[in-house]
């Protein structure tokens, strides 16, 4: 019999994990559920050392750990990005990984409007002005509608915002390096993005391609009322010359959920030296919905590899 291991919790209750995976697996493997999280590589390893199979989420996962699992055929990764997997030593141990591609298509989707609304509507201003004791004066908003939506990435997710932004009565610009012909945005280069668009949203994967892909020299193209959203990867964007470009007035702000490392970010982050911005600890995935979505394409990643049909494959 297969051993799994979830070697970091998955957000949803034990009872629930254990549910899903004798949904899907019945009495083929026997699953262990860790629901806290490891002190460190040492409990990594020794939670992954004996399993045939590991589930995990975005806990990075390297070949310090993953040469120390010799029973390792299969790693079923709770997330969209695999940046924190050593792929290259896993394709080189024919071990299968899958993620959990769609999964957060909503969840991030809908986030990008809470920071869009967020910055829009001053909404941290507007709650400190009522704690303080103040009003309305100088927190004069505005609105959606009519504004130049541009979209840098239109996978699943990118395109899901664009019918959103779409809802809300923006005209939708991309960039991408896949076009999609039924996307019903208008293509163009990432310079003319950036230099036309109100708005622009970041929805790449994290590759050598786009890594700091938003530096100061595409901030620098953009317009002064013009605002910057990161729901993507922290690396996607060059946080030094954004905390500039900030700090100058020469945008208008900045929301961002993702950055170099996993949260909690340094005291010396650029970003915290600036007020127009709103940042949240990368909670783009994680709803209930969500989470419990993850959960179930985990264990179906699982249960097609053991029928030898493996799907989400990397």
């Amino acid at each position: 019999m297969m051993k799994i291991s979830i070697v970091e919790p998955l957000g949803v209750a034990k009872e629930k994990i254990m549910q899903i995976a004798a949904e899907k697996l019945g009495s083929q493997a026997e699953v262990i559920y860790y629901d806290t999280a490891p002190a460190g590589t040492g409990e990594v390893v020794a939670r992954s050392e004996d399993a045939d199979i590991v589930v995990l989420a975005n806990m990075p996962y390297r070949r310090e750990i993953i040469e120390k699992c010799s029973k390792l055929k299969m790693l079923s990764v709770a997330f969209t990005g695999v940046d924190h997997i050593d792929m290259s030593y896993c394709q080189e141990r024919k071990i299968m990984v899958c993620n959990c591609a769609g999964y957060s298509n909503e969840a991030v989707s809908e986030l990008v409007f809470s920071l869009v609304l967020g910055l829009y509507r001053r909404i941290i201003a507007c709650h400190n002005a009522v704690k303080q004791g103040k009003t309305r004066e100088g927190l004069i908003g505005l609105e959606l509608s009519g504004k130049k939506f541009g979209i840098v990435g239109t996978g699943a997710i990118g395109l899901k915002v664009a019918a959103l932004a779409k809802a809300f009565g923006c005209e939708i610009f991309a960039y991408s390096r896949t076009k999609k012909a039924d996307a019903g945005v208008q293509y163009v280069d990432l310079d003319t993005l950036m230099a036309v668009c109100d708005i622009v949203s970041l929805h790449v994967p994290l590759t050598s391609g786009t890594k700091g892909l938003i530096n100061a020299e595409k901030l620098a193209l953009m317009k002064p009322n013009a605002i910057l959203i990161n729901t993507a990867r922290g690396p996607v964007v060059d946080s030094e010359a954004l905390a500039a470009v900030l700090k100058q007035g020469k945008i208008a702000g900045a929301a961002l959920d993702v950055f170099e490392q996993e949260p909690p970010i340094p005291a010396s982050h650029p970003l915290l030296q600036v007020s127009n911005v709103i940042l949240a600890p990368h909670i783009g995935f994680a709803t209930e919905e969500a989470l419990e979505k993850r959960a179930i394409i985990a264990f179906e990643n699982v249960r097609q590899w053991l029928a030898g049909t493996p799907q989400n494959v990397i």
